[in-house]
């Protein structure tokens, strides 16, 4: 049983004098608890991990670790768990700058008549780098360390991302209509393969084909899609199955349902990160299970937009993998991947009449590792295993609000707020530490936040 966590002890954060019969590292890291979400539902007390450059090197109890590595640097968090970092498997990270622009309407109303009109005004490099900007600040303080994007602009996206170091999979879009990234399908493609090949065999950022839709991309546009997929080995993270419209729609104009369409297509295989999915039939999860297809679960986005309801347990049941996204801000509306997972935990649980359904070791696996299977980056991060890049997140768990503690993983799907991250790295280095963001002016990114709301009520006037 884990020890009951204590009130929070100064950290010991010290440069350590190097021992040559020691093994030498660059970071020691030793927790109260570890939850190396492999193996499954396992909480290692005690523990320490290893880090050498970007990658973990070892995990083990603290006092094996101390007797073994001569680190360059201790972080010492005895009232804290050590997990990996979030990976936030669908966003819009661009449209933190439209977070509660317009609220409490259905999906329809709300892309057609509010969201995609404002962009159109205001959407532009400038756009997307100052919301990305933003994005990664708040992911960051809530222990995201990877988002899979899905927006306009992907160049631009991709920079801000590398030099924030944080990591990514960009979405290169591909839609029917022309918009300021590019005007016809020629060159949604064009721009897209000249962006994945400027990212290629980059360490923090890489791609996706990004089709919008099946009700925004014609089948020719998706056979294009399929074959580059295939060609450059890189997954397509689509919107599908949102809302029982795009259905009755698909079945008026394609005599399909979109799944079925996509099939014909040949995009249902396991490279497909197939979004929301809120009107399945039980053939429709088969046929996913069978080809290896990652559903990802946008809980409070379909809630708020009243979309539908994903059937995560029987996705689960029928063996999917299942990953977890916030969706953008606009629809959420934060990047909270605490509050996220624990939505999904419930509404599945009320969705399936299931107590059981997507227990909390399996809600916080499909927000971690469940999210780089899908993005397929899940041989590197999404777990805490000696050979994995070094995404890691310490969580405080001595506050209050965590107390009692009975069992770690439950405190972190069920009690524990993103405002109890405390340090953050990527790649082994730091990118959050004791609450601070390394490298980001908070009260710059507040101020320009500011100039783009008045930027964006002028349009909207």
């Amino acid at each position: 049983m884990p020890r009951p966590a204590g009130p929070l002890r100064p950290p010991r954060e010290v440069p350590m004098s190097f021992d040559p019969a020691l093994q030498s590292c660059d970071l020691l890291i030793e927790a109260g608890w570890v939850v190396p979400i492999v193996p499954h539902g396992v909480v290692l007390e005690g523990h320490a991990v290893a880090i050498d450059g970007d990658s973990i090197v070892a995990v083990l109890p603290i006092a094996e670790a101390r007797g073994r590595f001569a680190p360059r640097e201790v972080v010492s968090r005895p009232d804290a768990a050590l997990m990996p970092g979030f990976v936030n498997s669908h966003t819009h990270n661009p449209m933190t700058l439209l977070r509660g622009v317009a609220d409490d309407l259905p999906l329809m109303e709300w892309l057609n008549n509010h969201i995609w009109p404002v962009e159109a005004a205001v959407i532009g490099p400038e756009f997307v780098a100052d919301g990305v900007t933003l994005a990664v600040a708040e992911m960051l303080r809530g222990g995201t360390t990877c988002a899979n994007e899905n927006y306009f602009f992907p160049d631009v996206q991709a920079a801000v991302y590398k030099r924030l170091g944080f990591r990514a999979r960009v979405g290169l879009p591909v839609i029917d209509f022309p918009t300021a990234w590019a005007k016809t399908s020629d060159e949604y493609f064009d721009r897209a393969v000249e962006v994945h090949d400027q990212w290629r065999g980059d360490a923090l950022v890489s791609t996706t084909f990004a089709p919008h839709a099946p009700y925004t991309v014609c089948d020719a546009n998706f056979e294009r899609v399929r074959m580059l997929s295939d060609q450059l080995d890189v997954p397509v993270h689509l919107h599908t199955h949102e809302t029982a419209q795009e259905i009755a729609d698909s079945l008026t104009q394609y005599g399909q349902r979109p799944l079925a369409r996509l099939d014909r297509l040949g995009l249902v295989n396991d490279r497909l990160i197939a979004v929301h999915m809120t009107q399945l039939t039980d053939g429709e999860i088969a046929l996913c299970a069978e080809r290896g297809v990652s559903v990802v679960h946008c809980a409070e986005s379909n809630l708020k937009l009243a979309s539908g309801f994903c059937p995560v347990c029987k996705l689960q049941h029928a063996g999917v993998n299942l990953a977890i996204g916030t969706d953008g801000c606009a629809s959420n509306n934060d990047l909270d991947m605490f509050g996220e997972t624990r939505t999904a935990a419930l509404l599945a649980k009320a969705v399936g009449n299931d107590a059981s359904a997507l227990d909390a070791a399996s809600a916080l696996r499909a927000a971690t590792l469940g999210g780089a299977k899908a993005l397929g980056l899940d041989a590197c991060i999404g777990s805490i295993e000696p050979g994995k890049q070094a995404d890691l997140i310490c969580v405080d768990l001595g506050a209050i609000e965590t107390q009692p503690l009975h069992h770690v993983i439950s405190q972190l799907v069920y009690a524990t707020g993103r405002h109890q991250v405390r340090d953050v790295w990527i790649a082994g280095a730091p990118r959050l530490r004791e609450r601070v963001l390394v490298d980001l002016d908070v009260d710059a990114l507040i101020a320009n936040a500011r100039q783009w709301r008045e930027r964006i009520r002028t349009v909207r006037a």
